[in-house]
């Protein structure tokens, strides 16, 4: 049984905003939560699907790729931390959606901070990257400059001043986490005076002020394939910011984005490319040399009497495929140009060529049969 699209199971539009994807969730929450349907299988598989739903939409990533892929996008099960979409990870370590509600609910009450105790991972980075058609042909090693949040050179990361270690926290005694009773719930969050660490800093580094981290600009070298399309995205693990204290580096999302050509317009692995065909070569025949993305050239043979919108074909002339050997195939149409700028002796050519039959059904089928159409359709009018 095909599953249910997940916008539709939290009754909100595609381009909903994150706000009302919550409202969506909590009110079918708490309509489907286990404890206010006990026994009730349905009421409780529900509350999967919505749970599962939410999970995806609310992270940025795994909604963009199950935007783009559907439910193909996680075929490692169910969207959860760790799916991957289109060869690229997108799990970060995210606590499920129900426990982000719980989060909401009793956070006051807990004095905030986040969910869980221990380290808490950097966060993740984006950098636009625009290249051209041809570097998207050919591939290439591109540059990129990124300013982030790194470890701190002084402290190494700990947060503490040279000569000092963290101690154990006095609230949590070094478990990272803190419990409390509500209602029939018994709620587990971080330890709101360490933030999970664990560990207080006593004497805090004074490059890094505790942090562990300080702001600094690094050049990277990114490989970029030889068939990438617009929109790519590639992941660099642990190339994102710092985490606290020396917790573990998120990841740096590069995005591609391709400059429009000049000449050639891509779908997919296929190139096309409009190219003029002066009348001449159109009515008699001849050959014509256009340029091909790889930076070379191709002959094309154009037949007698060619018309405007015909397409030739030049196959392994287009993109390089991806992860692939092959190349897609090269497409060019023809435009056949009217000359301007004629001199007497050439319009005086033209009319003889004209009087001589050259506007005749024989020479011009495509006229002949438009105006054969026209002619029909006055006559239906009248009849």
């Amino acid at each position: 049984m095909a599953k249910q699209d997940y916008y539709e199971l939290l009754g909100v539009a595609k381009g909903a905003s994150s706000d009302d994807l919550k409202k969506a969730y909590r009110k079918l929450a708490m309509q489907y939560h286990p404890d206010k349907n006990p026994g009730d299988k349905k009421a409780e598989s529900r509350f999967k699907e919505i749970n599962e739903a939410y999970d995806v939409l609310k992270d940025d990533q795994k909604r963009a790729a199950y935007d783009r892929f559907g439910h193909a996008a996680f075929e490692g099960g169910g969207g959860g931390a760790g799916a991957r979409a289109g060869g690229f990870d997108f799990g970060a370590g995210g606590a499920g959606g129900f426990a982000d509600i719980f989060d909401e609910m009793f956070g006051e009450f807990m004095g905030g901070g986040r969910r869980g105790a221990g380290p808490q991972r950097g966060a993740d980075l984006r950098y636009n990257l625009e290249i051209s058609l041809e570097d998207a042909y050919h591939g290439k090693q591109a540059t990129v400059r990124v300013a982030s949040l790194h470890s701190c050179e002084t402290c190494h990361g700990s947060g503490a001043e040279a000569g000092s270690k963290p101690a154990t926290c006095p609230t949590c005694r070094g478990q990272g986490k803190v419990r409390a009773q509500q209602g029939f719930f018994t709620i587990e969050r971080a330890c709101p005076q360490c933030g999970g660490a664990g560990q207080i800093i006593e004497k805090p580094c004074k490059t890094c002020q505790g942090q562990g981290r300080t702001r600094k600009e690094r050049t990277l070298s990114v490989n970029i394939p030889a068939g990438v399309e617009d929109g790519t995205r590639i992941r660099l693990a642990g190339e994102g910011e710092a985490g606290m204290r020396g917790s573990p580096q998120g990841d740096l999302y590069l995005f591609l984005s391709i400059k429009q050509h000049k000449l050639f317009h891509r779908e997919g692995a296929d190139i096309y490319c409009r190219v003029p065909i002066p009348m001449t070569t159109a009515a008699l025949g001849g050959s014509i040399e256009v340029p091909t993305v790889d930076g070379g050239r191709a002959k094309v043979t154009i037949p007698a009497g060619a018309q405007t919108g015909q397409q030739f074909r030049l196959k392994g002339k287009g993109m390089s495929v991806l992860r692939s050997q092959a190349r897609g195939d090269m497409f060019i149409e023809s435009m056949v140009e009217t000359p301007v700028n004629l001199t007497k002796k050439q319009q005086e050519l033209l009319r003889e060529f004209e009087g001589s039959g050259g506007g005749s059904k024989s020479h011009s089928p495509e006229s002949a049969s438009f105006f054969a159409k026209v002619k029909e359709l006055w006559d239906d009018l009248r009849g």
